[in-house]
């Protein structure tokens, strides 16, 4: 087996321990890169009674899924962690138990046998399975809703006191009650011509919705755990500002499935920062748009006096400050995102951006005065209510921008390239625009195609736009039930296109992607967030009126349902 370059890893024999196979269903180079995953890793490795090895999406598909650690397969061990982070990989975590020789369906592994080595308990975490857990709900004996350190290590100990003494019913019958236990065998799901019309326990004591578990405090920031040259960031060491943001953008289900919102205090950031490894320089900081700009100058002047060059994703046009640009400019960054989703002001107060454009232009100077070569601009088409004229405040925006760097970059003797980023938007569940319909592949095409028409010829701005066929899918299965799972299993055992082997199983894609009604069930209701449908709903009205919400404010409100407002 090869010996991968890693900082961090964790070798333990097994004898006398519970082997926890924790997959990631994606290559190693992206799965090391997620920090959950890598949080997941460190805090079972550091309990006596487990050892936890990672197993990835094989480079090959003839390869089979071995684990990282010591070479094992993945058929070995009797319990499979799964850490499941986006739709897009549904499909490879069913293709890894099969190359596994694994039985992917919950309900044929229990007719199988006990749970053991070829007859794993499968268990689904990540937050892709607290959004919406039922697409992939008929593969897990169990789904874990909420944050790994809020509770993932009891529930671990509780499983390895009992797999191997009671059967797997039992087993899974006595941790139905725990909060963020959700036992999918457990819940009957009937339908009709709209979708789910029933979810009912099947047995006494079994919630009727699963309450979701969070993480309380904020003195713990979540950094990299591994290290790696072979990973997407390669020898970057990741650190956490905080969870959750208090913005309140409309499309944004991470916005709302972490609330509250929750800050990690400087005082936990720079430790998080002091525990990189010796001659690691290069950090990467998650959560810079939610950031206080106190804190984000104490991580600056921090990062300045340490000789460390800071990376990020994107930042929030509007937490650009003189201090942060400094470090920008010191870490010779010459690629930046900035992100307005919204072409124009009537778009952003209908998303609850709550940025202007002048933000936008601000960030952009300086940006490209720090130094930045390549300029990248988010923006979602397909959005509520969205209009030509809002393309063309899209396209207008874009030569504002590019027409405030330029004069920057001929003063530097380089001109910064404007790469537009055209994503579809994708209704998302717990956010106020679940009621909302999906705008369709050839309306998508047309408005991308209007879009690149107006921009032709518009020199240093390039297009880059995802497919609507991509979008289309993604929607699918962000609004997917469990009658979804055929066609992913077919998906994982067939090269044949998705919308061919949907005919072929006669599901409906479409009823997926239309308009919903205020009261109709979803398929991600089983879950308790916290969250009220009606708040969703009127911020669902709210933003068709285009009024704007104040930010979350923890302390001292109520509005959503998941706080008390007493502080």
């Amino acid at each position: 087996m090869k010996q991968l370059p890693e900082i961090g890893a964790i070798r333990k024999k097994w004898g006398g321990k519970l082997p926890i196979a924790l997959l990631y269903p994606n290559t190693y180079r992206l799965g090391m890169s997620n920090l959950g995953f890598q949080l997941v890793y460190h805090l079972l490795n550091k309990e006596s009674d487990f050892v936890c090895e990672r197993v990835f999406l094989p480079d090959s598909g003839d390869d089979r899924p071995l684990s990282i650690e010591s070479g094992r397969p993945l058929s070995d061990f009797p319990l499979i962690l799964c850490s499941v982070s986006f739709e897009q990989d549904y499909v490879n975590l069913l293709s890894i138990l099969i190359a596994a020789g694994i039985e992917p369906r919950a309900g044929r592994r229990a007719e199988q046998g006990p749970p053991g080595p070829g007859t794993p308990l499968i268990l689904g975490g990540g937050v892709a399975t607290f959004i919406n857990p039922e697409p992939l709900a008929p593969v897990f004996d169990l789904i874990y809703l909420g944050e790994a350190e809020a509770g993932l290590v009891s529930l671990m100990a509780s499983v390895n006191q009992s797999w191997q003494a009671v059967s797997r019913r039992q087993l899974l019958s006595s941790l139905a009650s725990r909060a963020g236990c959700y036992i999918p065998s457990l819940y009957d799901l009937q339908y009709d011509h709209g979708g789910i019309c029933k979810m009912d326990p099947v047995e006494e004591g079994v919630p009727p919705r699963v309450a979701r578990v969070r993480l309380k405090g904020t003195e713990l920031a979540g950094h990299s755990r591994l290290l790696t040259p072979e990973t997407e960031f390669s020898d970057l060491f990741l650190a956490e500002l905080g969870r959750g943001c208090s913005r309140g953008c409309r499309f944004c289900a991470a916005g709302f499935v972490y609330r509250p919102p929750r800050l990690w205090s400087a005082e936990a950031i720079l430790k998080a920062l002091a525990a990189r490894p010796e001659g690691i320089k290069r950090v990467g900081l998650l959560g810079m748009e939610m950031a206080r700009g106190e804190d984000l100058s104490r991580v600056a002047s921090y990062l300045l006096v340490n000789s460390c060059a800071l990376s990020f994703s994107s930042l929030r046009a509007d937490a650009i400050t003189p201090e942060l640009a400094r470090i920008l400019k010191e870490s010779k960054i010459k690629s930046a995102a900035i992100a307005p989703d919204g072409g124009s002001p009537r778009l952003r107060k209908v998303i609850n951006k709550g940025i202007t454009e002048e933000d936008v232009l601000t960030a952009a100077r300086l940006l490209v005065d720090g130094g930045v070569t390549n300029l990248k601009l988010y923006f979602m088409i397909g959005l509520p209510t969205e209009t030509e004229e809002d393309l063309d405040q899209l396209v207008e925006l874009a030569l504002r921008v590019r027409d405030e760097v330029d004069p920057l970059g001929r003063r530097r003797g380089y001109m910064t390239t404007i790469t537009l980023s055209i994503n579809p938007f994708v209704p998302k569940a717990w956010t106020p625009f679940q009621f909302c319909a999906f705008a369709g592949v050839s309306r998508l095409k047309k408005k991308i195609k209007y879009v690149r028409k107006q921009l032709s010829g518009a020199h240093h701005i390039r297009i880059r736009a995802e497919k609507p066929d991509h979008g289309y899918f993604q929607a699918v299965l962000a609004r997917g039930d469990r009658r979804l799972f055929k066609l992913l299993l077919a998906m994982a055992g067939s090269r044949r296109n998705w919308r061919q082997l949907a005919a072929d199983l006669d599901i409906d894609l479409k009823s997926y992607i239309k308009e919903r009604s205020r009261d109709q069930i979803s398929p991600w209701d089983i879950i308790d967030q916290g969250i009220s449908r009606d708040y969703l709903w009127a911020e669902h009205e709210r933003a068709l009126a285009g009024r704007k919400t104040p930010p979350c404010q923890p302390e001292i409100c109520s509005r959503c349902g998941v706080c008390d407002g007493k502080g």
